[in-house]
C-alpha cells in the first residue's frame, strides 16, 4: 500500500475515532492497509486502555433524561466520568441520551443487563461497547451508573 493510501486512510479513521495518528498508523500498516482489520485492531487496543482505566475514580458526569412523545414513558441515566470537561463534552451527552433511548425502548431490569444489551441503533455493538469507545477516546474511566424507567 503506497503512502498516500495510508495517510488518507489514517485521516478517515482518526476523524471517526480519536485515536492518536501514529496509533493508528500502525494498525493499518498491521493490517496491511484493510481497514475492517485496522478498525479490529484499534478496538482491540481501545479496549485494553479502557481495563487499565477501570479502577480510576468517577467523580463527574451527567444525568440525561428522556421521556417518550407519549408522556407515558421516562428515563434517567446516571453516565459517569473522572473530569467535568468530559462530562461536559457533547459526544459523552450524545451517548448519554443514546443510552436513555436504549432503557426506554429495551426496558433493562438493571445496570448490568444494560451494559450487555446489543445497541438498538447497531445491534454488532454493546451498551458496553459505547462507553469503551469513550473510554479509548478520552483516555478517561467512564462508568453507567444508576438507570430508572418510569412507565404509566
Amino acid at each position: 500500500m503506497d503512502n498516500k493510501k495510508i495517510i488518507e486512510l489514517v485521516k478517515e479513521i482518526r476523524v471517526n475515532t480519536g485515536f492518536g495518528v501514529m496509533e493508528i498508523k500502525a494498525a493499518v500498516e498491521e493490517a496491511g492497509g484493510d481497514r475492517a482489520k485496522t478498525m479490529e485492531i484499534l478496538k482491540k487496543k481501545g479496549y485494553e486502555k479502557a481495563e487499565k482505566k477501570a479502577e480510576r475514580e468517577t467523580r463527574q458526569g451527567r444525568v440525561a433524561t428522556y421521556t417518550h412523545t407519549t408522556g407515558k414513558i421516562g428515563v434517567m441515566v446516571e453516565l459517569l466520568c473522572e473530569t467535568d470537561f468530559v462530562a461536559k463534552n457533547e459526544e459523552f451527552m450524545n451517548v448519554a441520551r443514546e443510552i436513555c433511548l436504549q432503557v426506554a425502548a429495551m426496558n433493562p431490569k438493571d445496570a448490568t443487563e444494560l451494559l450487555a444489551q446489543d445497541y438498538i441503533k447497531d445491534p454488532s455493538r454493546k451498551i458496553d461497547d459505547l462507553i469503551k469507545e469513550l473510554v479509548s477516546k478520552f483516555g478517561e474511566n467512564m462508568k453507567l451508573g444508576r438507570i430508572e424507567r418510569f412507565e404509566i
